[in-house]
């Protein structure tokens, strides 16, 4: 699964989590699954926790937090329903 596709599995809207980048479909902030994969937790143990996601979910989270350290701007469109 190429970035593109993988970004566009989280969203962004001002009206749903406060405008914090989740999971697509989801109220899963990206900044919890990032928080639980530094602190030592595998996918494995997340997708436990977590059976409604996906492994690319997991992935998506990683890719937008790479893209964010970056310091470069990602285009998610605002608005997309969870």
């Amino acid at each position: 699964m190429n970035k593109q596709n993988l970004l566009s599995r989280i969203s962004i809207n001002p009206n749903i989590c406060f405008g914090k980048p989740c999971i697509k479909g989801h109220r899963i902030w990206v900044s919890l699954i990032l928080d639980f994969l530094a602190s030592g937790m595998t996918i494995s143990e997340l997708l436990e926790e977590y059976p409604q996601l996906q492994i690319e979910d997991i992935y998506a989270c990683l890719a937008y937090g790479a893209e964010m350290s970056r310091e470069r701007y990602i285009d998610i469109p605002l608005g997309e329903t969870a």
